[in-house]
């Protein structure tokens, strides 16, 4: 197989204009992104900067956490939901410096089941809300932690 300099030239303006497409993706994704909410420093406006109000327990939200963290700096969580048109997930952490910890966005159509690891601090309640139809639901529990993981 032989490579003449033209192959090599086009290979190049192609994985270029790859690498540039993907440093310009996380800009857009950006735009969006709520600092105030991910820098909120108590979890009532976190949820109120994030969501525009607060949520009502449902059982159609399931948040599995440990009962106990034996090591704050990684606690495993996952949140499901059945409920139907669900927008985003997003996971608190009360007594975090920044309780919120991540929003998820759920494409049309798609399973509203995610999993994540978590820095806990110390022991805290870690409160899942789901954004479904424009109305907020959510679901919490208390996560007690042995060696701590974030700091505050």
């Amino acid at each position: 197989m032989s490579i003449n300099r033209r192959s090599v030239i086009k290979a190049i303006a192609a994985s270029g204009a790859l690498v540039g497409a993907s440093v310009l993706m996380p800009r857009i994704a950006m735009a969006a992104w709520t600092k105030s909410a991910f820098k909120a420093e108590d979890q009532a406006t976190a949820m109120q900067e994030l969501l525009g109000g607060t949520a009502e327990e449902s059982a159609d939200v399931t948040l599995k956490a440990p009962d106990i963290a034996e090591n704050g700096a990684v606690v495993p969580v996952t949140v499901r939901s059945s409920l139907a048109g669900v927008e985003s997930i997003s996971i608190f952490v009360e007594h975090n410096p920044n309780p919120l910890v991540v929003e998820f966005i759920i494409p049309a159509g798609t399973d509203a089941d995610v999993s994540t690891r978590l820095r806990m601090g110390k022991t805290s309640k870690v409160t899942a809300v789901v954004k479904a139809e424009g109305k907020l639901y959510s679901a919490s529990k208390e996560v007690k932690v042995t060696i701590g993981g974030c700091g505050g």
